[in-house]
């Protein structure tokens, strides 16, 4: 199927076209003409199935007709969980839509100016992307007006649902007209989905497009047993030293471990920075661009980013600490094999880590096959090729005993909550000498060297 058989407005397909984009995927196919219908829709679409474009060319044919409302409040609402989630939206809407006449799209997030927004908000607007956070806000302030809203969408409801922000969430929809389509999109549509689906929808077709199997399919993904700190900070140098890492986005348990290990890797000389959740929104907007424009080699990053991130050029995902949820650890391995794309996931796990790690296979459906890098071995027993992780694998704190050290030589402990703010910190296991460490180089030739 072609885009052209979905009769969508032509100005919509020109834009398409002009994006390279030739045949839609399953979600665009099977969502896109039911939307087009007039229906409500519940759907699970896994990130990078191209589900942003499967309800936004829906809502921008709707836009191409005007109208009968007289109102400058938006049309189209879509509310996302994360600032980084909404940027792309709203960067889609803009790309899909630019040969639409006067389409206004307008971002209302968490950390933007407000007398930003409230001038955002006094104009005419087309397409309202929001969290739900900061549109509580100002629908209680009374500056935004839905009488003319035809279309909710609730983006990534799953990751609302876990973040605490679906009371929210139902009261954007009250706030909102009766008559409105509504769209629910979902990693899953599990029992506490389709509770939220049965206040907000009306009689809504459901789709399912592919399993978490399916979807992982062009993601290699690997597994690293490590000892400790000093040893995850080594296989981690080992991997980046890999030529065939384009781009990576390195995951780690807290923001604090996000900034303390991107300054570690800029002060060895990597193109590195940070993105997490305590960043203003300009600080996050910038790092972002210069991941996009190829500025930047290494992203480390808390869950934050997980999703929202749409880079192409991204060829590896290194789980520095695994995620505590496994439907998290999807999310982060899939801001690699874009667009079709391969990509390499590789995870760190300690002894203390085979439960997670149970439930990530579970939930994916697929074994995580153990690699070892020749000089860099763990000292401890790995899992047999079928089982768990074995029992006699030590208990390792590693991630509640971390210490930095800065160029007095002086160490302060993670546990204790007191940081130091020299840049030039390094990672060091808290059982070892902290000063003076780097990351070293086994010097073993790189497994991850991909054959010409």
């Amino acid at each position: 199927m072609s885009f052209e058989n979905l009769n969508l407005h032509p100005l919509i397909l020109k834009a398409i076209i002009d994006s390279g984009y030739t045949s839609p995927t399953p979600i665009q196919e099977q969502a896109i003409p039911e939307l087009l219908a007039g229906h409500d829709i519940m759907a699970s679409a896994q990130t990078g199935t191209g589900k942003t474009a499967a309800f936004m060319l829906p809502a921008l044919h709707r836009l191409a007709a005007p109208s009968k409302v007289h109102s400058r409040g938006p049309r189209v609402l879509v509310l996302t969980p994360t600032r980084e989630l909404a940027l792309q939206v709203s960067e889609a809407a803009a790309k899909y839509g630019k040969h639409l006449p006067r389409v206004k799209v307008v971002s209302i997030l968490g950390g933007m100016p407000y007398p930003l927004q409230n001038k955002l908000l006094s104009q005419p607007v087309d397409i309202l992307v929001a969290t739900p956070g900061r549109l509580i806000d100002h629908i209680q302030r009374g500056r935004i007006d839905f009488s003319r809203l035809e279309m909710l969408v609730l983006d990534e409801a799953d990751r609302m649902l876990d973040m605490g922000f679906i009371d929210d969430v139902e009261r954007i929809a009250s706030a909102t007209p009766a008559t409105r389509q509504t769209l629910l999109f979902s990693a899953t549509l599990d029992s506490a989905i389709d509770k939220v689906a049965a206040r907000l929808l009306k009689l809504p077709k459901r789709i399912q497009i592919a399993t978490q199997q399916a979807r992982l399919d062009n993601i290699e993904q690997r597994l690293h047993y490590v000892d400790d700190l000093s040893h995850k900070n080594r296989l981690l140098d080992h991997l980046l030293r890999d030529m065939a890492l384009k781009q990576a986005i390195i995951f780690t348990a807290t923001k604090r471990d996000a900034d303390m290990l991107a300054d570690n890797l800029s002060a060895q000389g990597h193109e590195a920075a940070a993105l997490h959740g305590d960043m203003n929104q300009r600080e996050r907007t910038r790092t972002l661009t210069k991941l996009r424009h190829g500025g930047l080699r290494v992203l480390v990053a808390t869950d934050v980013a997980a999703r929202g991130i749409d880079v192409v050029g991204i060829t590896h995902v290194i789980n520095f600490d695994l995620p505590k949820f496994a439907e998290d650890y999807v999310h982060r391995i899939g801001r690699t094999g874009r667009a079709g794309a391969s990509g390499i996931a590789v995870s760190f796990a300690s002894g203390k880590d085979g439960v997670n790690l149970k439930k990530i296979e579970r939930f994916t459906g697929h074994q995580i096959v153990s690699h070892v890098v020749p000089g860099l071995e763990p000292r401890f027993k790995q899992r047999p090729a079928t089982g768990g992780i074995s029992r006699g694998a030590p208990s390792v704190a590693h991630k509640r005993n971390r210490t930095w050290s800065n160029d007095s030589g002086r160490t302060t402990n993670s546990a204790n909550g007191n940081w130091d703010n020299n840049r030039s910190r390094s990672f060091s296991d808290s059982r070892e000498s902290t000063r003076g460490n780097t990351f070293k180089n086994s010097g073993a030739p790189s497994p991850y060297l991909r054959s010409k």
